[in-house]
C-alpha cells in the first residue's frame, strides 16, 4: 500500500527520495510528499495530490539544495480523502518533527481527542498525524531527551499496524524507524543509510539490507544502524542480508510472479481490512465516516441486492449465506451484466451493494446507476480510493488490499470477503439478530484467519506444486462444494481456467446428478471441498459418487478425516477454525495456489493471461 523512503548521507537527499518514490509507484497511491531538514533553515515539506509528476513540478528550484537527510511517502488513502492536507509527511505543532507512516492506527480517535484536550492542533483527517503529536508530547511534556526514546514512549500508547520513519530538527543527523505488522527495510553503505517499505528504492545504492521484524525499531545515522526491541528499548544485534535481485525481482519481493506475491500477501491484506474497524470490548464493528445513514436504513429495508462481476460476484455469493443468516433479510445476488437488462423490482427499501476491486467495472457501475434511479440506497465495496464507484455510491467500505498487479484476483477477493463479513456482522447487530457477544466471538474467529493462512501457505504451495506435475496436461477439471463452499468451488475453477487455459467448471455438489456426473471418468480430476461443516455428510456422499465412476479425487479438507483419506487419491489439509463461517477464507487459498502452480508448469503468462484485463471498463 503506502510507500516510504528515507535517506541520510552525503548526496543531496531530494533526488534520492524522488527516485525512491518512483520505484514504489507499482504499489499504487493517490498523493505523495517529501520532507527534509536543511542546515540553518529547519524543516521543509512539499506535498501534492495525484501522481508523482505533480510533486515533481513543485520541486523545481529545490532539487539540489544542500540537504542530506529526508523522508518521502506515497499515500494510499485509508483515513481521510486524497488531498494535499492528508498527504504525508505530517508534522507536529512546533513544525520540528515529521512522520511518514504505512498502516492503520486503530485507536487514533481516542488518541486524537486526548491530544486535542492538551492543546494540540490537527491539520488533517488522517490517523497518522496523531503520531507526530504523540512524539511531540513525549519530547516536550515527558522530558525525553532523544527522538528514539520519545518514539518508544509514544508507541506504547498506539494500537494498530505501522511502519514509521521520523526525523526531528534537533537531531538533524538521525532517522528513527519502527515496525509493527507493516514491512520496513533498511539499507546501508559506509556513509549512507536508507529506509523503505520495500526493496526497490534501496537496490540502486546497496544490496546490504536489514529487515526489521515486528515490534522492532532502529536509530539510523550515516552508515550506522542500531536496532532496538519494542516496547522495552533493549538493543538487538541484526546481521545484514545480501540481496542479489534485479529491479523486476525487487518489485515482486523476490517472488516469481506478482500473483504469487499477492497470494502470500493475503494474511496482511485481511488484517489491513479489519484494522481500525472493530471494538472487541463492545462487540461492535465501526466503519469510516459516510456510513452513518446505515444506522437508520437497516431498520427499515426489506431486502439486500448484490451486483458484481467475476470474482467479485463469487464474493457476493458467499456473503449471501452470511447476510441472510445474520440479518434475517432476503438477499439477491446479480451478475451486473444481467442485472442491467432485467425488469427490476428495486425500491428505496432495498439496499444495493455493488462490489468491484477497481471501482471502474463498466457493468457494475451501470447497475449501480440503475439502482440509484430506482431510489435504492447503496454501499460500495471497493479497493481503489476515489474511483468512479466510490464517488457515485451513497457510501463506501474500502478493502485495504493495496494494489493488485496480477490480473487474476487473489488478495482483492479475500479482502472483499473480509469487508463483507464485517458489514454483515454490523447489519446483523443493528437489526437485533446478533448479540454483541455473538459479534465479538465472530470477530475473534476472523482475527485468527490471517495466522491460520500464514502458517499453511508454504505447505499448500508445495502440495500444489506436486499436483501441478501430475495434472498440468489434463484438459478438464470439475470443482464441487456445498453451502459456503459452492461459491469457493466456482472461484477455484475460475482461477484455473483464466491463468492455465484449462477448461474448469464449478458446481454445487448436489447438482451433479443433474448433468455434470456424465463427464466423470478415469481421466477427470474432481476437486472436492469437504470441510467438516453442517453439510459434511452430504459432500462425502457426492465424493462417493465420483469415486464409483472412477473420477480422480483431489480433496480439500482434513487429512485426519478417515473417510476422506479412504475416498480421495490426494488430500490437501486445511485447518478447521472455531466458526464455520470463515471457512471460505481458508479453502480459497489452496485453490489459488493449485491454479498458479499448474499455470507455471504449463508455461503460461501468469500475471497477464491472454485476452484478459485487470479492470473491465467496457461492456
Amino acid at each position: 500500500m503506502c510507500g516510504i523512503v528515507g535517506y541520510i548521507g552525503p548526496r543531496p537527499s531530494i533526488p534520492v527520495l524522488m527516485e525512491g518514490l518512483k520505484r514504489l509507484e507499482y504499489r499504487g497511491y493517490d498523493s505523495a510528499g517529501i520532507a527534509w531538514i536543511e542546515e540553518n533553515k529547519g524543516l521543509s515539506i512539499i506535498r501534492a495530490k495525484g501522481k508523482l509528476a505533480a510533486l515533481d513540478r513543485l520541486l523545481d528550484g529545490v532539487r539540489d539544495k544542500r540537504t542530506f537527510i529526508g523522508l518521502g511517502h506515497t499515500r494510499w488513502a485509508t483515513h481521510g480523502e486524497p488531498s494535499e492536507a492528508n498527504a504525508h509527511p505530517h508534522m507536529d505543532c512546533r513544525k520540528e518533527i515529521v512522520v511518514v507512516h504505512n498502516g492503520i492506527i486503530e485507536n487514533y480517535y481516542s488518541l486524537k481527542s486526548e491530544l486535542e484536550r492538551k492543546g494540540h492542533k490537527f491539520l488533517s483527517d488522517t490517523d497518522t498525524e496523531v503520531l507526530a503529536h504523540l512524539i511531540e508530547d513525549a519530547l516536550y511534556k515527558r522530558v525525553n531527551d532523544s527522538l528514539k526514546d520519545a518514539l518508544i514512549d509514544a508507541l506504547k500508547q498506539v494500537k494498530g499496524a505501522y511502519a514509521l520513519g521520523v526525523i526531528w530538527t534537533k537531531e538533524p543527523d538521525t532517522i528513527v524507524a519502527a515496525r509493527r505488522q507493516s514491512p520496513l527495510v533498511i539499507g546501508t553503505t559506509i556513509d549512507e543509510t536508507f529506509i523503505a517499505s520495500d526493496i526497490p528504492p534501496i537496490l540502486p545504492y546497496t544490496n546490504k539490507l536489514i529487515f526489521l521484524d515486528d515490534m522492532e525499531m532502529a536509530e539510523l545515522k550515516r552508515g550506522k544502524i542500531q536496532v532496538y526491541s519494542l516496547p522495552d528499548g533493549d538493543k538487538i544485534e541484526k546481521e545484514p542480508h545480501i540481496i542479489n535481485w534485479d529491479a523486476s525481482m525487487a518489485e515482486k519481493g523476490g517472488y516469481r510472479h506478482f500473483m504469487l506475491k499477492e497470494i502470500y500477501e493475503q494474511p496482511q491484506a485481511i488484517s489491513n481490512t479489519i484494522g481500525g474497524r472493530i471494538l472487541m470490548e463492545d462487540g461492535r464493528v465501526l466503519f469510516e465516516k459516510g456510513l452513518e445513514f446505515l444506522e437508520d436504513l437497516i431498520k427499515r429495508i426489506e431486502a439486500i441486492n448484490f451486483i458484481a462481476c467475476g470474482t467479485s460476484w463469487h464474493a457476493a455469493l458467499i456473503a449471501k449465506y452470511w447476510f441472510e443468516k445474520w440479518t434475517g433479510l432476503p438477499v439477491h445476488v446479480d451478475l451486473a451484466s444481467e442485472f442491467r437488462y432485467r425488469e427490476l423490482l428495486l425500491t428505496d427499501k432495498w439496499l444495493t451493494i455493488p462490489i468491484s476491486q477497481s471501482g471502474e467495472t463498466a457493468d457494475t457501475l451501470a447497475g449501480l446507476r440503475i439502482a440509484k434511479e430506482l431510489k435504492s440506497p447503496s454501499v460500495a465495496i471497493c479497493n481503489v480510493v476515489g474511483s468512479t464507484m466510490t464517488r457515485e455510491a451513497d457510501g463506501t467500505i474500502y478493502t485495504h488490499a493495496g494494489p493488485e498487479i496480477g490480473v487474476a484476483s487473489t488478495k482483492a477477493f479475500t479482502s472483499q470477503l473480509t469487508a463483507l463479513y464485517l458489514l454483515g456482522l454490523s447489519l446483523g447487530e443493528k437489526r437485533g439478530r446478533l448479540s454483541r457477544k455473538a459479534v465479538s466471538q465472530k470477530i475473534m474467529t476472523l482475527l485468527s484467519v490471517p495466522g491460520l493462512i500464514e502458517n499453511r501457505l508454504k505447505i499448500w504451495q508445495q502440495e500444489a506444486k506436486g499436483l501441478s506435475q501430475i495434472f498440468s496436461r489434463h484438459s478438464n477439471f470439475l470443482y464441487i462444494g456445498r453451502g459456503l463452499q459452492y461459491p469457493v468451488a466456482l472461484e477455484g475453477a475460475l482461477k484455473l481456467k483464466e491463468i492455465s487455459y484449462i477448461h474448469a467448471e464449478g458446481y454445487a455438489a448436489g447438482e451433479m446428478k443433474h448433468g455434470p456426473i456424465a463427464l466423470i471418468d478415469k481421466d477427470m480430476p474432481v476437486v472436492c471441498l469437504a470441510p467438516k461443516d453442517h453439510v459434511y455428510e452430504k459432500i462425502i456422499s457426492n465424493i462417493e459418487e465420483v469415486r464409483s465412476r472412477q473420477g480422480i479425487i483431489i480433496a480439500i479438507g482434513d487429512k485426519q478425516d478417515d473417510a476422506l483419506q479412504s475416498l480421495a487419491q490426494y488430500v490437501i489439509n486445511v485447518p478447521h477454525p472455531e466458526d464455520d463461517d470463515v471457512l471460505p477464507f481458508l479453502y480459497t487459498v489452496p485453490l489459488q495456489l493449485i491454479a498458479y502452480e499448474i499455470a507455471v508448469e504449463r508455461g503460461c503468462d501468469v500475471d497477464q493471461p491472454r485476452n484478459l484485463a485487470k479492470s473491465v471498463t467496457v461492456e
